[in-house]
């Protein structure tokens, strides 16, 4: 198996997120507060738009639409508002996720947001994009995966449109992942960070286990019996699967590093954590609780709060590794250690048996 050096930008590909019928009416509902629906309709005015970023799903994805729906907000000047009610990683529907697990922001570089449960109490004007939602809400409460496909695919014309939408509210309720560019990624990651005590809880582990090493992060996504849809071609054949992220770990540690090698496994299986710690019994993961096999994946509502918290801490200490092993790279989960890990290895999408590696400076944000 070969390296393929990159420094550019992995090539543009399409990963769509299904999303699930939301587990109770009123997350779905309450974009506009019932009753106020004709209000809202006639009250919007050209200073008051928005576009709403409304998420449920893993936190990759939560956090790469969100971008997109930020840049479209900074482009028109409309407050962004971040709605990730019914999140999977919460077992109740009417609390907004996003205040759970990070610190409050009121502007992002010239965005005015809203990000915490007042969520539940706003009317937003209008009317909306994509037209879906100017229905009257009880008919909103289920939107099957094809529509929810097709706004995606509207939201995506709009982006790439660089014009404005005459609706005073635009609804960002799809998988917008590569519907912006790397800078809008990296405002975010800027702007947003982990409650304090998720990040005391990171900076420690750092500073025991990271500081004094040069650290492999090896990510593998696999899904645990989950629909996985793009990332599906990387375990047709799941012995083959594992032999390709075995050969990237030896790949990696036979990389130059300034200081001992040391590897750290992130992954959603238990059944991974077993074999690949039976071949590299050095390997150290943050202990977390798993699923039982083929039971799903861990951003499960219940697994409660606790299961988003290991999540964000292995996200955020992925991209203060020195090299991460990304498998399959279409996994959104570690779109922030792409960003700014100084390497990053892996698979090429259109032949999962080729290695990639890529190489780059920036480590602005994750030592800062």
């Amino acid at each position: 198996m070969k390296f393929y050096r990159r420094s550019s930008p992995a090539p543009r590909f399409q990963t769509v997120t299904s999303d699930k019928m939301i587990r109770e009416m009123s997350a779905m509902t309450s974009l506009v507060q019932p009753g106020a629906r004709e209000e809202a309709m006639q009250s919007g005015s050209k200073n008051d738009r928005f576009v709403v970023s409304r998420r449920r799903t893993g936190f990759g994805d939560c956090l790469w639409s969100l971008a997109a729906a930020w840049r479209f907000a900074k482009q028109t000047g409309r407050t962004l508002a971040i709605d990730w009610r019914g999140s999977c990683y919460l077992d109740e529907p009417s609390i907004n996720a996003f205040p759970v697990f990070f610190e409050p922001v009121q502007d992002i570089a010239g965005v005015r947001v809203i990000c915490d449960d007042k969520i539940n109490q706003c009317s937003f004007p209008g009317p909306f994009f994509p037209t879906w939602w100017n229905k009257p809400s009880i008919d909103c409460v289920y939107r099957p995966d094809e529509q929810i496909f097709r706004e995606r695919d509207e939201l995506d014309q709009l982006f790439q449109s660089h014009k404005d939408s005459d609706a005073n509210t635009v609804v960002c309720d799809a998988c917008l992942m590569w519907r912006c560019d790397q800078e809008a990624e990296r405002e975010i990651f800027r702007s947003i960070k982990p409650r304090p005590e998720i990040q005391s809880r990171i900076d420690a582990i750092y500073r025991e286990h990271f500081e004094s090493y040069s650290v492999i992060g090896i990510h593998v996504r696999h899904g645990n019996g989950e629909d996985i849809m793009g990332h599906a071609p990387y375990w047709a054949d799941p012995e083959r699967a594992f032999r390709q992220v075995c050969n990237a770990i030896d790949k990696a540690r036979g990389l130059p590093h300034a200081k001992p090698v040391k590897a750290f496994l992130c992954t959603d299986s238990a059944i991974v954590l077993e074999k690949v710690s039976a071949i590299f019994p050095d390997v150290f993961t943050i202990p977390k609780q798993f699923q039982a096999p083929q039971a799903g994946p861990l951003h499960n509502a219940a697994l409660g709060a606790e299961g988003g918290f290991s999540a964000l801490i292995d996200m955020y200490l992925l991209a203060r590794c020195d090299t991460v092993i990304r498998f399959p790279p279409t996994s959104a989960f570690t779109r922030y250690a792409r960003l700014f890990a100084p390497r990053v290895i892996e698979f090429d999408l259109k032949d999962p048996g080729r290695l990639i590696l890529i190489e780059q400076t920036s480590r602005e944000l994750v030592d800062s």
